[in-house]
């Protein structure tokens, strides 16, 4: 099984991927490494990314879960993949078990927890532009889960969402 964790910067799928994985016996990959140099030195400058930039990145997690898939392991990726139409992409044929996990928070909750890091080189005067990027995906995409609740409820409910799904 692939979970891929979606969501804004700052909404906690790092920490909440590899809490996750952990308690799945996974493996965590972090969407993050898998960006050109070139959308990484973008970002550190506060410029934005657009789709043009992602493309590549994308692919990349794609072909790396097509890998993770043939391996037949459980893994836990992080990615914003905040538009549907790049989450059509990392879950695109030849995949068969991704399952897509939004965690769904508030612009104010959000912008307080990356003020709070810095040594991350997402710049928190960029959120607004992944929330407005952002397409929110239905319940019938993936399984939508509030970050307002601590890291073990939060994982918690992910994994009995996760059951459930496989149950039905």
């Amino acid at each position: 099984m692939i979970i891929i964790l979606m969501g804004v910067s700052g909404s906690g799928k790092t920490t909440v991927g590899q809490t996750l994985a952990q308690k799945l016996g996974g493996k965590f990959f972090d969407g993050d490494d898998f960006h050109p140099i070139a959308n990484v030195e973008k970002m550190k400058s506060g410029i934005p990314l657009n789709d043009v930039d992602r493309q590549p990145w994308l692919e990349a997690i794609h072909q790396h879960m097509i890998q993770i898939q043939k391996d037949g392991v459980t893994a836990v990726i992080a990615c914003s993949a905040l538009k549907q139409g790049y989450r059509q992409i990392l879950i695109k044929e030849p995949m068969q078990s991704a399952r897509i996990v939004y965690l769904e928070g508030s612009y104010e909750l959000i912008l307080k927890r990356l003020e709070e890091r810095a040594s991350h080189f997402f710049k928190a005067s960029m959120l607004q532009t992944q929330f407005d990027t952002l397409e929110e995906p239905s319940s019938q995409e993936a399984i939508i889960v509030s970050i307002d609740q601590e890291l073990d409820q939060l994982t918690e409910t992910i994994m009995s969402h996760l059951k459930a799904a496989d149950q039905g």
